[in-house]
């Protein structure tokens, strides 16, 4: 293995993994913070792909599909939170977990209707259709630059709103002791919104943005919520730093996984997860009580 092709594939393991971060990120939000275990998270991402296809083959403009699939997608996430998630606030967590896998087949279903079952793709923009040589031989594509960019940026973002301004203060604190949040006159309702709104919009845009490299087809929601979920595991549940580490090393170590060890890729994930939580049972930055 020689080191330009080295660089290709931590290139695209951190692109892969800065991806999963953007759905894990609201995943482990939804989790941490309002309790709700939500097994159709992925299928926002499912959602995602399909209206950046569907509005790009539409308008003929890959960023104007964006521009109208993003607020979208955070209106579903507002309409689903108020008129179903809010309700299972004081449920147990079972009645979570029927209701969530109720919305996956509900999603999936829509979207088969609307959309049939055919895979499709989506064209990168003309703007980043190019490559960066590495070498005289190699080069790398500049869209799966753009997409690196682009979730660091939002990683960014989101760090700075969560630790950094009066609506992070109240998501941390609602987090730790949601009856004090309350009692102290904050709308815990509209918190609540806000952050499972915030999940969609990221695990929706994950799939858009990604839809030109991977495809549009219908088992997207499935595999990225498996992989969401080993995310947020090794990160440590609730902890946006955890999922952001945590998406890289499980990028990294799937896409290097499949180089090295093809015949075993799909344990290898699974193994170091496993391995993981030996050694630290709460993931690499969850709390001892979580």
């Amino acid at each position: 293995m020689d080191l330009s092709y080295l660089l290709i594939q931590t290139l695209n393991g951190l692109q892969y993994g800065l991806l999963l971060f953007l759905v894990a990120s609201g995943l482990t939000l939804v989790f941490g913070i309002m309790g709700v275990i939500n097994l159709a998270h992925g299928a926002f991402t499912l959602i995602g792909a399909y209206l950046a296809w569907w509005l790009t083959d539409l308008c003929g403009n890959f960023w104007l599909a964006l521009l109208l699939a993003v607020p979208g997608c955070v209106l579903l996430g507002l309409g689903v939170e108020r008129f179903g998630i809010a309700r299972l606030y004081q449920r147990d967590h079972l009645q979570q977990v029927l209701f969530t896998y109720g919305l996956i087949l509900v999603l999936n279903e829509s979207r088969s209707l609307l959309w049939g079952n055919d895979v499709h793709g989506v064209a990168v923009p003309a703007l980043l259709a190019g490559s960066l040589s590495l070498t005289e031989t190699q080069s790398y594509p500049l869209y799966r630059l753009f997409i690196s960019l682009v979730c660091l940026l939002l990683a960014a973002g989101l760090s700075w709103v969560i630790q950094g301004t009066r609506l992070g203060m109240a998501i941390r604190a609602g987090a730790r002791d949601r009856e004090m949040v309350a009692a102290l006159g904050l709308d815990v309702s509209r918190l609540f919104r806000v952050v499972f709104a915030l999940g969609v919009g990221l695990a929706a845009f994950a799939g858009m943005i990604a839809a030109p490299v991977n495809g549009v087809h219908p088992g997207i929601g499935d595999q990225t919520l498996i992989l969401s979920l080993v995310v947020i595991t090794v990160g440590g549940l609730g902890s946006i730093k955890g999922a952001f580490w945590g998406a890289l090393l499980i990028g990294l170590a799937d896409t290097f996984g499949a180089v090295l060890l093809p015949e075993a890729a799909g344990v290898t994930l699974y193994a170091l997860m496993a391995g993981l939580l030996l050694w630290r049972p709460q993931g690499l930055f969850g709390s001892a009580g979580s």
